[in-house]
């Protein structure tokens, strides 16, 4: 089981694991990936698996988790309804090294999580299972993918490994650029 970063944590470091965080403040810890989902992501499995497939959200954070932890990164995940929750959510995790981001339906509305996001500062991809470009005209505009690393749409679970193995290497590239701090 991997540890969940804490500040009270950072007086204790565990040096089985590489120091490569791309924030300095944490240049002695694991480094850490977040993984939040958005409205009504809570439904998969259940909801439309003809579009959404029928694996659950807690299988998809098991299986993203699973290949961050594989290469010693950490993996905080979170879902909400509310649009306020995620909001608050990311400024209480404005510290971790990467963002792996499915706004749902906030996608097409959010200004307020679009500005959390860049208030944060953290890289991210924005993450669909569906591919929201060959469905309903209003799912075309993302107010993230400008903002974004990239987007990966209509993969299902396999656009979140995909994009889990992203974090790896963008995290694995920023520590060796780094020196390693």
């Amino acid at each position: 089981s991997f540890p969940t970063r804490r500040s009270s944590d950072l007086a204790q470091i565990d040096n089985n694991y590489p120091a490569h965080s791309i924030n300095s403040a944490y240049s002695q810890t694991m480094p850490t990936v977040l993984l939040l989902n958005g409205p009504n992501l809570n439904l998969l499995g259940t909801r439309e698996p003809e579009i959404y497939g029928s694996m659950n959200l807690s299988e998809i954070e098991e299986q993203v988790s699973a290949v961050l932890h594989e290469h010693k990164i950490e993996c905080e995940t979170f879902q909400s309804n509310s649009e306020g929750e995620l909001i608050d959510w990311l400024h209480q995790h404005k510290n971790a090294d990467f963002l792996l981001l499915n706004p749902g339906a906030l996608t097409h509305t959010s200004i307020g999580l679009r500005d959390a996001v860049l208030g944060i500062e953290i890289p991210f991809l924005e993450i669909h299972l569906s591919n929201v470009h060959q469905r309903e005209e209003f799912r075309h505009h993302s107010f993230f993918s400008d903002i974004a690393v990239g987007s990966l749409v209509g993969l299902g679970v396999k656009g979140y490994l995909l994009a889990a193995q992203f974090a790896v290497d963008f995290i694995e590239q920023k520590g060796t650029s780094a020196g390693n701090r």
